[in-house]
């Protein structure tokens, strides 16, 4: 019974998740994942955090150079 629920409940995330988050598939060159998920963690973030502040430091600081 315990698996179904687990199953169910799984299911609901992944049904929350598809309406209201679009998915990124980067790809690096071997052996620099664990470089990226080590800053995260010494960040204190997820790897998906660090990420997402990094694009977003990266958009703001190019807006600032030239603003349209």
């Amino acid at each position: 019974m315990d698996e179904k629920k687990g199953m169910s409940s799984t299911r609901a995330k992944n049904k929350y998740n598809a309406g209201a988050y679009d998915r990124l598939y980067p790809y690096v060159p071997k052996g620099k994942k664990a470089v990226y998920e080590d800053a995260a963690r010494a960040s204190g973030m997820s790897l998906n955090e660090f990420i997402t502040a990094a694009l977003e430091e990266k958009i703001k600081r190019d807006e600032k150079k030239d603003p349209q």
